[in-house]
Parts: C-alpha cells; sequence; structure tokens
C-alpha cells in the first residue's frame, strides 16, 4: 500500500497584514512563490518538473488573488510550465485542505510527487474583499440560506462571543490565553525553534505580531472588538469581551510542504519528516460557526483508531482564544501539549497559509519534543472544520 510522507516544510516569517507590514509592497503571488522556490531548494536533487501538482489554498480569490493563484506562483517561483496548479477555498482551512488533498493524491497513486501549500496577503487583498460587489456586502447566501438560519450567518467575532457565553468564559481566560500565545511564541524564536522553519523573504526575519512584551494590564485595556445591541436583540444578552488581544490578528504570509510516498523518498534519497496519518473534514453549526474542531478532532481520533492520549502535540488554530478553550473544555486535552511553540494570536494568521503553517510548527514542536503523534485542527467559516494526525518518523 502507498502512503504519504512529508519529506521537507517551509514558511515565511509572518507579517502583519497592514498598509505598514513587511510584506505590504510584496505582491501576493510573488510571497506564495518564494516558499514553492525555497521548499524546492531545501530538498536535494528535487527537480520541479518531477512535481504532479502544486495545490495551494487562498481564501480571498479576488484582485491579486485571483484566477488560480496558485497556478500563477508556480510560474512565478519558475517551475515548468508542465507543472499545473489548483487553488482551493475551504475558508482558513484551505492549506490544510491542500495538504489533505495531497496526500489523497500520492495515496492514490494519482500523484507521485506533489507540493501542498497557501498563501494569504491580507495587506492587499483585505479579509471580505471578495464579498463585496461595488463596493458593497454582496448577498452571499441567498434566500434559501436565509429561510434556513433566519436572521443570516453572523460575522466570527460574534460567534466567538458566543461561543464565550457558551462555555462560561471570562475575560480574564481569554486574555491570559494569549498572553501565553505570546510568550510561546517568543520562547520558540528565542531558542532558535522557528528559524530553521522559515525562509525570510523581506528584511523581516521573526514574525512580526509576536510581542515578547505582551503585558496583562495593557492586554485588560483593550475595548471589545465586536459589541453591537443588534446581536443582542438576536441572541439576547453579551457579555462583551472578544477583543484584538485576544483574536488572531490580520497577516500576510506563506507556506509549504513536499508530499509524496516512503518509497520514492527513499529512491531519491530524501528522508521523510513524517507521515500523514489521517485526515478528515467535518461539520457543525453555522451559527456558532468556530465549533467545528470539536466533532472534527474527534472524528480523525475515530478513524485512526487513536485515543486523546495518543497524541503527543496539538495545534489548535488560535483564530480566537474563545475557540481554543472551549475546545479544551469539550475535549479534556491537556493544555500543555497544545500550540506549545504559540499560536495564531502571536504568530499570525494569513489565512489561506495557516493549514500548511500549523503543520510546519507542529512538524517542528514533534521533532523538539520526542513526540510521536501530532494532531492539528482548523476553524472555518460556515461552520466547518479539518482535524490531521500526522506521525513524525
Amino acid at each position: 500500500m502507498r502512503d504519504a510522507v512529508i519529506v521537507d516544510a517551509v514558511r515565511t516569517p509572518v507579517a502583519k497584514g497592514k498598509p505598514s507590514g513587511a510584506y505590504a509592497g510584496v505582491h501576493p503571488v510573488t510571497l506564495h512563490a518564494h516558499v514553492l522556490r525555497s521548499l524546492v531548494d531545501r530538498v536535494p536533487g528535487l527537480d520541479p518538473a518531477a512535481l504532479d501538482d502544486v495545490i495551494g489554498g487562498v481564501v480571498a480569490q479576488v484582485g491579486e488573488q485571483s484566477t488560480n493563484a496558485t497556478r500563477l506562483a508556480a510560474f512565478a517561483a519558475g517551475f515548468p510550465e508542465s507543472v499545473p496548479g489548483v487553488t482551493v477555498d475551504r475558508q482558513c482551512g484551505s492549506s490544510q485542505q491542500a495538504l489533505s488533498f495531497a496526500a489523497q493524491g500520492v495515496i492514490s497513486g494519482a500523484y507521485d510527487i506533489v507540493i501542498a501549500s497557501g498563501a494569504e496577503s491580507m495587506s492587499r487583498v483585505p479579509i471580505g474583499s471578495q464579498t463585496l460587489v461595488d463596493g458593497a456586502r454582496a448577498d452571499v447566501g441567498g434566500p434559501l440560506i436565509t429561510d434556513r438560519y433566519p436572521g443570516g450567518l453572523i460575522p466570527q467575532g460574534v460567534a466567538a462571543e458566543l461561543i464565550a457565553r457558551k462555555w462560561g468564559l471570562s475575560r480574564t481566560q481569554l486574555d491570559e490565553f494569549a498572553l501565553l500565545s505570546h510568550q510561546n511564541a517568543a520562547r520558540a524564536w528565542s531558542a532558535g525553534r522557528f528559524a530553521a522553519q522559515t525562509a525570510p523573504l523581506t528584511d523581516l526575519q521573526t514574525d512580526e505580531t509576536v510581542r515578547p512584551d505582551a503585558h496583562p494590564a495593557a492586554m485588560a485595556a483593550l475595548r471589545p472588538s465586536f459589541a453591537d445591541e443588534r446581536w443582542e436583540q438576536r441572541f439576547g444578552s453579551i457579555d462583551w469581551k472578544v477583543t484584538a488581544g485576544n483574536s488572531s490578528p490580520v497577516n500576510d504570509g506563506a507556506a509549504a510542504l513536499l508530499i509524496t510516498t516512503s518509497e520514492i523518498a527513499a529512491r531519491n534519497g530524501w528522508r521523510p519528516r513524517a507521515r500523514i496519518h489521517t485526515a478528515v473534514a467535518a461539520g457543525d453549526d453555522p451559527i456558532y460557526m468556530l465549533t467545528g474542531i470539536i466533532p472534527a478532532t474527534a472524528k480523525v481520533l475515530r478513524r485512526a483508531g487513536l485515543s486523546l492520549a495518543d497524541i503527543d502535540a496539538f495545534e489548535v488554530n488560535e483564530a480566537f482564544s474563545s475557540v481554543v478553550l472551549a475546545w479544551l473544555a469539550e475535549t479534556g486535552a491537556d493544555p500543555a501539549r497544545v500550540n506549545m511553540d504559540g499560536g495564531a494570536i502571536a504568530i499570525g494568521h494569513p489565512l489561506g497559509a495557516s493549514g500548511a503553517r500549523l503543520a510546519t510548527t507542529l512538524l517542528g514542536v514533534l521533532e523538539h519534543t520526542g513526540g510521536r503523534f501530532g494532531l492539528q485542527t482548523m476553524c472555518e467559516a460556515g461552520g466547518t472544520a479539518n482535524a490531521t494526525i500526522i506521525e513524525r518518523l
């Protein structure tokens, strides 16, 4: 039977997704191309002509990120024109889904060697740009969605507030979790663990939104970001507590992984870093939206024949503190094994790149700690989630 292994992985340092950010002058196709080229350069003897496909995640597929941006990134990376490319949209899980598709293709025999990647430039293509028509918000779902969900779907920040209310999470808990993310990420950079995983593109050498000096008082002084009485009219009283400090920032970044089989890796003299053990997607309530990681975790463990105790490291995307804390409450996972080198609140959340970034970080954590199994999961707009288990080799 064929398997799917990760030969190597690389990401950019993550930049602020603002006009002042380090990559604001970098076209998103150039950003994506940089990690594709860097990945090929890291794998001895890899001829880009041998690639069967490049599968890339991009969320805002509009403007500079439109027209199958992954195919354009392959061109920009200098790959032969014979190498195809395709762009995936599973919202924030787009590049984690790209990794799943790559593994499925390799295991089935449709591919021999493939890159799974992702990129997002939120400084140049702001979040939500794909839903705008002539400057106005489009009716994305249409009347049938409104019929099924009266009042329509809601912003993710409001969903994060509803999660905090449902699981009884305090503002202090949300802020303390965010502070821990910054501390862990700063420690990883200081210890040199991220340096081997990253390929700088500009003068930016570290993740731009990690704050080693983050302070509880400053965190507590931030005002709630999503307070609006319209939502209280629909959902009842909300003790607003989700802020910019306990949410992921907007970011620019890219990441890529090389996927093949153990046999092909051996034939080429490559030593795989991990095996993609099991990958699933799951759906959940689109109003709470971000809770899909809970059933996705249960599903991937069931499919893998593993228990929570078998998992040595977890990467749970920190879209908001409340999301990870609710997941912890429901799963009973050991908090000490979750996002050990920091998460998206500190490192950043460049939407389409985040799934591949999490996989890159998870590989590093398993290698640093000597763990065998790692599980990553990502909440996504619309109430879906990906969950993937990798096995360190």
